[in-house]
């Protein structure tokens, strides 16, 4: 055999050997990559407890219980953050990974600011990961995914997204209590009901109570008890409104604002709510000051807020904002259900 021959099968077989080198170590870089990028969890439906920890010491915990999801033991979860928080756990993916000279300095920024987020599927922990920051353009967000087996987190962070999504996810892993509790304030059917008593503190001769005798019997009296003529429709269209109402805002307990209204201000209506076991509901509502913005941008000099009220509920253990778009149907007088002639 020529001296070139052999020259040409041997640089081959080097080539060959290089090659393979190149493959198996490129092999093994994606399944590591493959693992420290795996972020999602398709399976949602099994998922029952989610912890979230931020840098600043505040927590969540959410649960999912016979009643539903449950905040830290207390609270009913939102319903539409939670499912929010669901889908995106299941819909992340990674963009892009980041450079060799860019991720010392996200790793920095993520030491200090970050969230953690613990998922659970039957008392185990599946899946454990960092939400940082957001990319310059805001359709990014840095993630850093944990090796559970080991226990330390993976060495490479990555940009995550949600294909189809353009904006960051960092908000929706929230660790602010009163952004995840439940703003149902109450919520009935009409067979559920018995009684709906309405005192207008303020127009105390325009109050009312609606009995419901059955779904096709109803009583109405003014606060003389004097039993009033109704349109049946108007009263039965009055009585759907029950259902799902909701105050914009949670108040925090210890929140100046409720001090003040629950040592000194006085309502100017009273919701009381009585079911067919008995039981009684009280809502208590108060005006909110006016703002002298929005006198201006009404052209009206309103004493109190025309938009929004204060409220006191779940029987005096809540407090909440909330719109008139929402409770105004409901502070009604006893006008409301007379028969137009």
């Amino acid at each position: 055999m020529k001296k070139s021959s052999i020259l040409i099968i041997t640089l081959l077989l080097a080539l060959s050997a290089i090659a393979v080198y190149f493959y198996k170590h490129k092999s093994g870089s994606t399944t590591v990559d493959k693992e420290a990028s795996n972020f999602p969890v398709k399976d949602t439906a099994s998922i029952d407890k989610i912890f979230l920890a931020d840098k600043e010491g505040k927590s969540v915990l959410l649960e999912k219980t016979k009643e539903g999801w449950m905040l830290d033991k207390k609270y009913h979860v939102r319903p539409d953050a939670i499912t929010l928080l669901l889908y995106t756990i299941k819909m992340v993916e990674v963009q892009s990974p980041i450079s060799m000279s860019g991720k010392k300095n996200v790793i920095k920024i993520m030491s200090s600011k970050s969230t953690k987020i613990e998922i659970y599927s039957k008392e185990e922990k599946i899946k454990q990961y960092y939400v940082g920051h957001t990319t310059q353009d805001h359709l990014g967000t840095y993630m850093l995914l944990t090796n559970l087996e080991t226990g330390e987190n993976y060495a490479d962070p990555f940009v995550t997204h949600i294909p189809g999504f353009d904006g960051f996810l960092t908000t929706r892993y929230n660790t602010d209590e009163l952004d995840w509790r439940d703003r149902l304030v109450m919520s009935f059917r009409p067979p559920q009901l018995k009684q709906i008593k309405l005192e207008l503190h303020e127009m105390q001769d325009s109050s009312f109570v609606l009995d419901l005798i059955s779904m096709q019997r109803f009583s109405l009296k003014n606060k003389k008890g004097v039993q009033i003529s109704f349109d049946e429709a108007k009263l039965k269209q009055y009585i759907a409104y029950f259902q799902n109402i909701n105050c914009e805002v949670v108040l925090q307990k210890n929140d100046q604002l409720v001090d003040s209204l629950a040592k000194s201000a006085l309502p100017f209506a009273t919701l009381i709510v009585t079911d067919r076991n008995d039981q009684q509901f009280v809502c208590d509502f108060f005006h909110k000051q006016s703002i002298q913005s929005k006198n201006e941008q009404y052209g009206v000099n309103y004493k109190y807020d025309p938009d929004r009220l204060f409220i006191r509920y779940n029987n005096g253990k809540d407090y909440g904002v909330a719109q008139f778009y929402v409770f105004g149907k409901i502070l009604q007088t006893y006008k409301y259900f007379i028969k137009e002639k």
